[in-house]
C-alpha cells in the first residue's frame, strides 16, 4: 500500500466506515477485484484507477486508488458531494500520479 495523500482515521471518519475502508482494503492488497457498489473505474484519472465508494453516517467519502503489479496506490481520499468527479480531483490525481511514475522510475 502507498499513500500519495489523505488518511483514514477518526473523526473525520466514523468508526464503522473506517472499519469498512481496512476491510477494502485489505481485499485490495489481496488481489481481490471489486465492483459495484463499492468500487468503479475512473479511466479519466488513468488506467487502472478506481475509486472507493464509502458511505459514511454524515458524509460520502471517495478514496481514489490505481492498482499497480506491486502495490495499491492511494491517490486521494475526500468527501464527495456531487455525482460528478470534480475536474480540480481529476487534474491533482493525474498530478500526483505522474509524479509518483517519476519517482519509480529513479
Amino acid at each position: 500500500m502507498v499513500w500519495l495523500h489523505g488518511e483514514i482515521k477518526t473523526p473525520p471518519f466514523f468508526p464503522a466506515a473506517r472499519v469498512e475502508v481496512g476491510a477494502l482494503l485489505r481485499r485490495l492488497q489481496r488481489g481481490d477485484k471489486l465492483g459495484l457498489p463499492h468500487s468503479r473505474p475512473l479511466p479519466e484519472i488513468g488506467s487502472r484507477c478506481h475509486e472507493l465508494r464509502i458511505l459514511d453516517t454524515t458524509a460520502t467519502w471517495r478514496i481514489i486508488y490505481r492498482l499497480d503489479a506491486d502495490a495499491v496506490v492511494i491517490v486521494a481520499v475526500f468527501s464527495k458531494k456531487t455525482s460528478k468527479l470534480p475536474a480540480p480531483v481529476i487534474k491533482v490525481c493525474r498530478q500526483r500520479l505522474r509524479e509518483y511514475d517519476e519517482a519509480a522510475k529513479e
